[in-house]
């Protein structure tokens, strides 16, 4: 299911025929695709490092009050659906947005006088909100655990603290932030939902000019061929991240992060934290607040001389969840969508669980062959959403799997993506087993089901339970590979927000708002219950 639907891609790309039949013009399109995906991955994670960085010292050398609450509030919108995000800065700086109504409100305009959405702005500050979590954890985790007598050292010859940072403690740092930058990178490459429901229609990259060939145009040659170049891309990109991985920042006494951290002092200190810390919270904490509160809120507008809005409490948008209201045949209920999704999620836990257990139970102990397995096992992390749905339909549409019909298909896709999650959460539990135990239970007597229950059981358990809500998570909020795959009658959550937010109406744009809000708690949830059973010292990413 993976790697069969890569190789008829890849033979879909290069096959002589296929390309032969492809237009100069189609060529140009899909140059113009990977000069646009290059160009605003790039730009996207220099500005996501700009933000990281900053914070990723103030939480690693700075101790304030509200740090943890800060640090999960930062780490809340990776997990999210794109969806959410797009609704959160939609219901903040949309044409119906908040900022937009208080300065219609204030100033007596007809029109919203900010346009975010359409707009290349909203897609890099989409994806700076998504992945600036990323450079805070890697970068923060080492720099939390560099060794602080190296700084010392250099203070104690006459550095000043600039040159500290500058000859000291960036260089220990390059191998990490290079990492860091990779992957942020990769993810903005590969990202689908944000362009297509934030970005204007002109704009192109690989990934939604892969949906649009595929499901628009009808021409799979060149999907194919777009989707070969991205693979390319995207495995190139995948190995030199894990070669950055194996050099170790240079400190030879890495010490507890307890050690590096430390209160403001002067004025400007307090000043630069202060300043940081609120422009956190303000950048964060807005999109997601102003999503519960927009699902809530009736606008009605004063068409008199001078332009005024009232707004008002509602629940209307969240009964109309359960109404069809046009008594269509064809109508799919908003709720229908919700039961749907959770239905999906249900099945890709048990089916990723099945397969991450003696997949994690194997890399925790790994011999040749093992090691040489776990970069592949990875692959679907770094594979695009969208190329892997596209091979499912140009692979599974003819015997003897003809399961392109099938509703079966949607959490076989999310199954894929939530693999390499539920792998890297249960390893290190389970490679934290220790032998002599299972053997001392053995050697009392204990079968071997006993010896999972007694032994094995209490120390994967909180692993066991991360994994499945990560599973769960990613399976509800999946977009890239579900816009593809999902049939008409059975929408899930994100597939019938973003219809919603594609049509016009107040109470269309109201019902976006609340499944989105929906969505946002049960994620919110779902993160909130990971950080609290990962295991200490498991890492991130």
């Amino acid at each position: 299911f993976f790697f069969y639907p890569i190789v008829r891609i890849l033979w879909l790309g290069l096959n002589p025929a296929a390309i032969t039949s492809i237009a100069p013009s189609s060529i140009n399109l899909a140059i113009r695709s990977l000069l646009s995906s290059f160009y605003q991955a790039g730009l996207s994670t220099l500005l996501t490092l700009a933000l990281g960085i900053p914070t990723a010292f103030l939480f690693s050398r700075y101790a304030f009050k509200g740090k943890t609450l800060l640090r999960a509030l930062t780490a809340i919108p990776f997990m999210l659906p794109t969806v959410v995000v797009a609704a959160g800065f939609n219901a903040l700086l949309g044409p119906r947005g908040w900022i937009n109504l208080g300065l219609m409100d204030l100033f007596h305009l007809q029109n919203a006088p900010i346009t975010f959405v359409g707009t290349f702005a909203a897609i890099l500050m989409a994806h700076v909100f998504y992945n600036t979590t990323i450079v805070i954890r890697l970068v923060g985790n080492a720099l939390s655990r560099l060794d602080p007598r190296t700084e010392m050292a250099a203070q104690t010859l006459g550095s000043n603290p600039r040159q500290v940072l500058r000859h000291v403690t960036l260089p220990m740092l390059r191998p990490t932030i290079l990492a860091a930058s990779l992957l942020v990178f990769i993810f903005d490459f590969t990202s689908f939902g944000v362009i297509l429901l934030l970005g204007k229609p002109g704009f192109s990259t690989l990934e939604v000019e892969i949906y649009r060939q595929a499901m628009q145009m009808f021409n799979l040659p060149l999907a194919g061929m777009l989707s070969l170049i991205q693979l390319l891309c995207t495995l190139g990109f995948s190995i030199l991240y894990s070669r950055i991985l194996k050099r170790n920042p240079v400190s030879s006494t890495p010490r507890s992060a307890v050690d590096n951290m430390r209160k403001t002092r002067t004025a400007s200190q307090k000043i630069l934290v202060s300043a940081l810390v609120t422009f956190l919270l303000a950048f964060f904490l807005l999109p997601l607040v102003s999503l519960p509160v927009r699902s809530v809120t009736r606008l009605e507008a004063d068409r008199g001389a001078h332009a005024q809005i009232h707004y008002g409490f509602t629940g209307d948008y969240y009964s109309e969840l359960f109404i069809n209201r046009r008594e269509s045949l064809f109508y799919v209920p908003p709720l229908s969508a919700i039961g749907i999704s959770m239905g999906y999620a249900a099945l890709t836990v048990v089916l990723s669980l099945l397969i991450g257990f003696p997949v994690a139970s194997a890399l925790a102990r790994p011999g040749r062959v093992e090691r040489l397995l776990d970069p592949v096992l990875m692959l679907p992390l770094g594979a695009s959403a969208v190329t892997l749905g596209l091979g499912f339909i140009i692979t599974f549409n003819r015997p003897p799997l003809v399961l392109v019909t099938s509703p079966l298909l949607a959490p076989i896709a999310h199954t894929l993506i939530a693999l390499p999650f539920v792998i890297r959460s249960l390893q290190p539990a389970l490679a934290s087993i220790p032998d002599q135990l299972k053997q001392a239970a053995a050697a009392l007597g204990a079968s071997p089901i006993r010896v999972w229950a007694t032994v094995d059981w209490p120390i994967v358990g909180r692993a066991t339970l991360s994994a499945g809500v990560f599973a769960f998570t990613i399976s509800l909020g999946e977009f890239g590979a579900t816009s593809l795959l999902v049939r008409p009658e059975y929408p899930t959550m994100p597939i019938a927000i973003a219809r919603f937010l594609s049509q016009p109406g107040g109470m269309n744009y109201g019902q976006a708002m609340a499944m989105a809000t929906i969505l946002m708690v049960v994620c919110g949830l779902g993160i909130l219950l990971i950080e609290r059973m990962r295991l200490p010292g498991a890492g991130d990413f």
